[in-house]
């Protein structure tokens, strides 16, 4: 399972996807490290650009708040600009985009050093739904324990049942989906799930999580377990929407050790009560056989919401509920839409595309993601082709073409219910070619 959340810290990568577990990058490419110059240069062009009349500089301007017309062009100075770069970066001023950059320098520069303040403890457990960031906050000079929990339940099906058979049913589908032999699967899952009885072994906890599905779910899951088990620690959560200097933040995996640290010191709070009820209500909501639970959840949740970013996360999580006319899911939709628009293509640069650009709240890993092409496939008209003139090539490299049938089913003129064969769940919901008559 942690090949999963390891691809998933890829998915903003300009990489091809791997068919087996990718290495974990030491450095992302996009890792949100700002460099001052670079935006005052950026300030220095985006003047220039507008006193000279060149397309897009008054959308910019009017975009970050500071609407100009062309009489008063002549009058703006380098200070105007400077406040769009630093609001398109995130920051309502310029200065404290300054500071921000100047701190996340100083904390790179005590890497370098070996001069970092102390972080945590060694009596203190990092819990991550992946190993994507193990690495970096090493780096970052962080000593205590890391544990992995990454059971991927915004995949498969996640049943309302006892603790053991709940277990075996998710590595059942693990096993399946992933192409895992089902005594590995069983072994991994049971020893994820025995290793969060260890959290009361610890003086402190932190839950690192970001904003999309994947990690909400399993959040929520944690919740549910945290306010059963009481363990007697000292429980803190780190759950990140956004980072400044990334225009579109995916996940923790793409960050230096510097903005980990950053996450540390900004958004890490202690777990209240109100959050664990927030989340085991939540949980029951995901499990739920239909989808009325999770839609009162979703529609109740209070304005100021204990958690976050779980309802935009759980809205995700919904869209993959089969739409009224063309029965396709959110992932589905646009899995078909990217083959329309820019193929023939490689499955790989599907996946590109739908991370970088066409998913609202990206949450797949690239297995994950094969695994839902292949549930596609599961039907009694392909909606695509898939052709490979070598048995053994990665799936990544493969050509996907849409078919008629596909296109249909894209403009709804058909619905890919009655033509499904297969079984898919959206939490507890199963999703099977008699799913129509209940939408």
């Amino acid at each position: 399972m942690s090949a999963l959340r390891t691809s998933k810290s890829d998915k903003a990568q300009n990489t091809q996807p791997a068919s087996s577990t990718p290495p974990i990058r030491e450095r992302p490419i996009f890792d949100g490290r700002l460099n001052l110059e670079q935006q005052r240069k950026r300030a220095k062009e985006l003047l220039r650009d507008l006193q000279n009349g060149k397309p897009g500089g008054l959308t910019r301007f009017k975009n970050a708040g500071h609407p100009v017309s062309h009489p008063e062009i002549p009058a703006l100075k380098l200070a105007d600009a400077q406040l769009v770069i630093a609001r398109e970066n995130g920051f309502t001023r310029w200065p404290k985009m300054k500071a921000h950059i100047d701190k996340i320098s100083e904390r790179n520069r005590q890497i370098a050093q070996g001069t970092l303040p102390t972080l945590d403890a060694k009596t203190t457990l990092h819990l991550r739904c992946g190993s994507d960031i193990r690495h970096g906050i090493e780096i970052a000079g962080f000593v205590g324990d890391f544990l992995e929990f990454a059971d991927p339940f915004c995949q498969g099906p996640v049943p309302d049942l006892p603790r053991d058979q709940f277990i075996q049913t998710r590595a059942n589908f693990i096993a399946d989906a992933y192409h895992i032999t089902p005594k590995d699967a069983l072994a991994r899952s049971h020893r994820e799930y025995a290793s969060l009885a260890t959290l009361g072994d610890y003086e402190q906890v932190v839950l690192w999580f970001e904003h999309d599905s994947y990690d909400q779910l399993i959040l929520a899951f944690l919740m549910d377990f945290i306010a059963t088990t009481r363990p007697k620690t000292q429980l803190e959560v780190i759950s990140v929407g956004e980072v400044p200097g990334i225009d579109r933040f995916i996940g923790l995996g793409q960050l230096s050790p510097e903005l980990l640290i950053w996450c540390w010191e900004n958004h890490r709070m202690p777990v209240t009560d109100e959050m664990l009820h927030f989340g085991r209500d939540a949980w029951s909501a995901i499990r739920s056989q239909t989808p009325d639970l999770l839609e009162s959840f979703i529609k109740t949740a209070p304005t100021k919401q204990p958690l976050p970013h779980m309802i935009k996360a759980f809205k995700r999580h919904y869209a993959e509920l089969p739409d009224r006319q063309s029965g396709l899911g959110l992932t589905q939709q646009l899995t078909l839409q990217i083959i329309k628009t820019h193929g023939p293509i490689t499955v790989g640069k599907v996946f590109g595309h739908l991370m970088r650009t066409y998913d609202p709240l990206p949450y797949l890993g690239d297995l994950m993601f094969w695994a839902d092409v292949q549930r596609m496939m599961e039907c009694k008209d392909p909606l695509f082709t898939i052709t490979s003139s070598d048995p053994d090539q990665n799936w990544a490299e493969r050509t996907i073409t849409l078919t008629e049938t596909g296109e249909a089913t894209l403009a709804g003129k058909t619905s890919f219910l009655e033509n499904f064969s297969g079984i898919r769940w959206v939490g507890g919901i199963q999703v099977t070619n008699t799913s129509k008559q209940d939408l």
